[in-house]
């Protein structure tokens, strides 16, 4: 008892000291990068159960005695500790955490985190992102994930990207992935006048992407899934105070250069060489040309000039990109993030010049005592452009003289001072290139909106139901007019005089369009959890989709009046209704999908989604997708829960079927049903009385199925994150293709139509690594990298061998490519060509495979175009306030097909056309061009000489920056520099390598960009 009265008398005496020992602790947790405050930070004293979180602002307040450890933690950043001693304000800033920030993954219709994925989902957030001179949103992700091959079709600032998931599954359906952002779906017809869709979103103002490769993460959406799907989230508001950034850059282009043509010096003494009986074509003497004189010494009485024709269609390009944005917590209970940002970027070619205004804003509040959250997304933008007629005029800077100028001033010329050679009244088929780009013009206008609010309401009654709508919309109006100025070459026609010039400025072509997408979801989710029991939790959703794409449209079309001499206009409602177009595709879903978490260690997905498309007929309108995954987190086994190297390890097994129903890239929105078109004006008995001819269709049709096997396994190793990654392997099998095939005469309305023909199979594989490698206070270093191997072949093709698959060479119809049974697809099918002793390809000369002593199509083997390996990595050097990051991308085997070797790089390239005029050609004085062949005639353009390995790597950018923290009060400023597309290492000997065609003709070229740039966070 004595005991007891002395212990509450200590404990009376040292309570009053205990509690005056503690102290109240203020600060502010703000994000390092931006300083940006961090709502909902958990600030605990370690060892302890006593703890809080900061408030909107980023506020905190704590109870602490001296000596205790404070942890600070927040989903995606480094967990800090301090101790406690005796601060009277501890403010703390959070870093970035590599790991944790790909915690959260967007899937279809909701998230989970990462470690509850159960599909090969790849998740690229902006710490990920390219740098430099971006234009369209492709740009950030190129390069970063395993299996996802974007290839752009040029260097122009529009230019459109081919996307590729896993190597895609049809052969003539649509091969793009899905692209949903905030969630709304994309529709695969493009506006009028824009090559790149992605263009048209602003990536100052994107987040994240979230790659679904394999079938068990795709089937939730069904329809359109089939090739994947890429899920672009856009930043949101913040709950603290307001924040603004400005960023602005500035970048230079240099088109680099390109093929090496002849000067005036080569160009006469090939002619000398090849063609003397050309030589007075030149005006000069070239009898008196010796390999050491130069032109201007061989002067006849007439000017000779030296024009690099290519010099003077391009040039060094000026660009410029400036976004604001503001981030802010309205009426203190509206997270909203708004921005605006402007793009004026210059082509390298003249004259190709892209301008594009873009707004957003984003709210997302949560209202109703947090049961309802609201999603609320606008996105408007502006897109100008002159789109230039890029084939011709590289072609023109290709094969034009150098020996003539560029300006012919004299009196005599009647084509606003542009040369151009004429023989008399009778030009001779080459246009001179600069005029085909000064007049004329062709102003492509688009103006989009982007849409959509979401409202996820959580039923007080029964907390574990929601109910989720999201309405959306993507609408879209394009103008385009195309006209010549005067005395323009283009418009030219001589009258039957011929002594006169007529010219027939103004309006060419006109088009105006309308596309409205709509979209609408509507899903309940039951989601549950047990302390007890093996089921530790589960969540069921099930949900209808409705999608339709309307697209509006007509055009206005001119042409040239022999009687009159004059243009006038083919109007679209009378003489030719085709002129007018509307086209509407309409899918809609019933979808399902259950996620169940055994004992923590198990993770099951099943899902079902029937779809139906009206491209088909009633019978055949519904597809029904299955898929299934299992994940199985060996790290919470108890041979791993104590390893402490072992950060994460799951194991995912996954399979499931997709639908592909978009064959409107071959036959229209109306492949099914039977339809007729009205002719032209030629067709009329009388006027006004059109013709109606039937159209081809198929009532057959139905849906192309893909089914995928998916193996995958996640890990994570050592302290930091050392080493952390992905590993998947796939198959795929592909049936009831949707490929354009020969229809026998007389069966049909023409000669080939879409039909559910055969069968694909690919197999592949995928790693994404990350290393950590360096992780210090001061400095870090890190490498992230990725390599994937995909192969496709066709395995059947309803007893057809081959069908086409396009590749247009020289000729009508004439095509290099085809899809073959056995082979890879879209595989060249070339002639094996036979050379000489010295290793020089003999003209006309291939092995006779078959044995048959005649070289026919029998002889023809198939090699692949694509390539296998795919592959690309990044460095990360961060040193204080400095960082230094780089990007590189790059292909292992498959070929392109150099098809300016076979167009100029024969000696009769150079004969006259129309009897009057000499082509420019290759070099054939430092081995541009071989001199063997004299002409292309017969076979030589199917031999696999003009085949060469694409392989390649390719340096995607650097650069270079500096963070002042306190330049500025209350601000944080960043400065860098950037390269993008410094270099390109490849044995190809043509222009570029990188060509998703596999043909590398008149090609726009990729050039090296110098950008300088500021980002400032206030």
């Amino acid at each position: 008892m004595k005991t007891i009265i002395h212990s509450l008398l200590f404990l009376l005496f040292f309570a009053p000291a205990l509690t005056f020992g503690q102290t109240t602790l203020r600060g502010t947790v703000t994000e390092q990068s931006t300083s940006i405050p961090l709502p909902g930070v958990n600030v605990v004293i370690k060892g302890t159960t006593t703890g809080t979180s900061t408030d909107f602002d980023g506020n905190y307040q704590i109870e602490v005695n001296n000596g205790d450890v404070l942890v600070f933690t927040y989903l995606g950043f480094q967990a800090q500790e301090i101790t406690y001693n005796g601060q009277a304000n501890l403010n703390v800033q959070l870093s970035e955490d590599a790991a944790q920030l790909d915690e959260i993954v967007v899937i279809g219709y909701g998230s989970v985190k990462k470690e509850d994925a159960t599909g090969s989902v790849d998740v690229v957030s902006s710490k990920d992102f390219n740098r430099g001179a971006i234009v369209s949103t492709d740009q950030l992700l190129n390069g970063k994930a395993a299996g996802v091959r974007i290839t752009s079709a040029g260097g122009s600032p529009d230019s459109a990207p081919n996307i590729r998931i896993r190597g895609g599954a049809s052969l003539n359906a649509q091969n793009n992935p899905l692209i949903v952002i905030d969630g709304v779906p994309i529709g695969n017809d493009s506006p009028a006048g824009v090559s790149n869709p992605l263009s048209l979103v602003n990536p100052n103002d994107v987040e994240s992407f979230s790659i679904l490769k394999d079938a068990s993460a795709t089937a939730i959406y069904g329809s359109r899934a089939s090739n994947g799907v890429i899920i672009i989230t856009t930043k949101r508001g913040t709950s603290g105070d307001v924040k603004f950034n400005f960023s602005s850059d500035v970048s230079v282009s240099n088109p680099g250069e390109g093929l090496d043509i002849m000067t005036s010096d080569e160009y006469v003494r090939f002619i000398q060489e090849y063609h003397p009986t050309l030589v007075d074509r030149l005006g000069v003497d070239v009898g008196s040309v010796s390999t050491n004189e130069t032109v201007s010494q061989v002067i006849n009485g007439r000017a000779i000039y030296d024009t690099d024709w290519r010099d003077a269609v391009f040039r060094t390009a000026i660009s410029s990109n400036t976004n604001f944005s503001a981030r802010a917590n309205l009426f203190e209970k509206i997270p909203f993030r708004g921005s605006v940002g402007y793009t004026n970027s210059q082509g390298v070619v003249k004259t190709d010049d892209y301008e594009r205004v873009t707004a957003s804003f984003k709210l997302t509040p949560t209202l109703l005592d947090d049961n309802l959250k609201l999603d609320v997304n606008a996105k408007g933008i502006f897109a100008d452009k002159n789109a230039i007629d890029t084939g011709s005029v590289l072609y023109g800077a290709l094969v034009f003289d150098p020996t003539k100028p560029v300006f012919n001033n004299s009196a005599d010329n009647v084509f606003g001072g542009y040369y151009t050679n004429t023989n008399g009244l009778l030009l001779d088929g080459q246009y001179n290139p600069l005029a085909l780009l000064k007049q004329r013009q062709r102003p492509e206008r688009v103006f989009r909106f982007l849409g959509n609010a979401q409202l996820d309401y959580k039923m007080p009654f029964l907390p574990e139901l929601k109910a989720v709508v999201n309405v959306g919309l993507d609408a879209s109006r394009s103008k385009i007019k195309e006209s010549f100025s005067d005395n323009s070459l283009a418009t030219y026609r001589p009258l039957e005089t011929q002594n006169t010039f007529v010219f027939n400025p103004g309006v060419n072509y006109r088009e105006s369009q309308h596309i409205t997408n709509t979209t609408f979801d509507a899903y309940t989710q039951y989601a549950k959890e047990f302390d007890n029991g093996i089921v530790n939790k589960f969540d069921v959703q099930v949900g209808y989709s409705y999608q339709n794409f309307k697209n509006d449209g007509n055009q206005d079309r001119f042409r040239y009046n022999n009687e009159t001499g004059l243009r006038e206009q083919i109007l679209d409602n009378t003489a030719n209704p085709n002129f007018r177009y509307y086209n509407v595709l309409n899918l809609q879903s019933f979808f399902g999908r259950a996620n169940i978490d055994i004992s923590e260690k198990y993770l099951l997905t099943v899902s079902f989604r029937a779809d139906a498309s009206s491209l088909f007929t009633e019978d055949n309108r519904w597809g029904y997708f299955p898929a299934a995954a299992l994940a199985w987190k060996v790290k919470q086994e108890s041979f791993l829960k104590d390893v402490e190297f072992v950060n994460d390890f799951k194991v995912r097994l996954g399979w499931g079927k997709t639908g592909q129903q978009d064959i409107t890239g071959v036959v229209g929105y109306y492949p099914s049903i039977p339809l007729f078109a009205a002719g032209d004006s030629n067709s009329q008995y009388l006027p006004g009385s059109s013709l109606y001819s039937a159209l081809p269709f198929n009532p057959n049709l139905t849906w192309e199925k893909t089914t995928t096997y998916n193996l995958g396994v996640d890990f994570d190793f050592f302290k930091n994150n050392f080493i952390s990654g992905s590993f998947d392997i796939y198959k795929r099998e592909t049936t009831d293709l949707l490929a354009n095939v020969p229809v026998p005469p007389g069966q049909a309305f023409s000669s080939t139509f879409v039909d559910n023909v055969g069968e694909t199979e690919g197999e592949g594989f995928e790693l994404n690594l990350n290393i950590n490698a360096i992780q210090t206070e001061d400095f870090s270093f890190s490498i992230n990298s990725n390599i994937s191997y995909n192969n496709t072949e066709v395995s059947d093709l309803n007893n057809l061998p081959s069908i086409p698959a396009g590749g247009n060479l020289r000729g009508t119809g004439v095509f290099l490519k085809r899809h073959a049974v056995g082979e890879q697809a879209g595989s060249a099918f070339v002639l094996k060509q036979v050379y000489d002793v010295n290793g020089n390809p003999i003209p006309n000369a291939f092995v006779d495979l078959n044995g048959d002593n005649n070289i026919t199509d029998a002889d023809r083997y198939y090699e692949q175009i694509a390539p296998n390996w795919t592959y690309g990595f990044g460095l990360n050097f961060n040193y204080k306030n400095w960082d230094l990051s780089s990007s590189f991308r790059g292909q292992i085997g498959g070929n392109v097909y150099n098809f300016n070797k076979l167009n100029f790089g024969f000696t009769d390239s150079a004969t006259p056309n129309n009897n009057t005029s000499i082509t420019n050609v290759l070099n054939f004085y430092d081995g541009a061009a071989d001199p063997v062949f004299e002409n292309v005639n017969g076979n030589i353009q199917f031999s696999d000489y003009f085949l060469e390995d694409a392989t390649f790597l390719r340096c995607d950018n650097i650069a270079l920056g500096h963070r002042f923290d306190n330049m500025i009060k209350n601000a944080t400023i960043r400065f860098y520099g950037a390269v993008t597309n410094p270099f390109i290492i490849t044995d190809y000997s043509g222009q570029d390598p990188e060509n998703f065609d596999g043909i590398d003709g008149n090609f726009y070229p990729r050039p090296t960009v110098y950008t300088f740039g500021i980002n400032l966070d206030f």
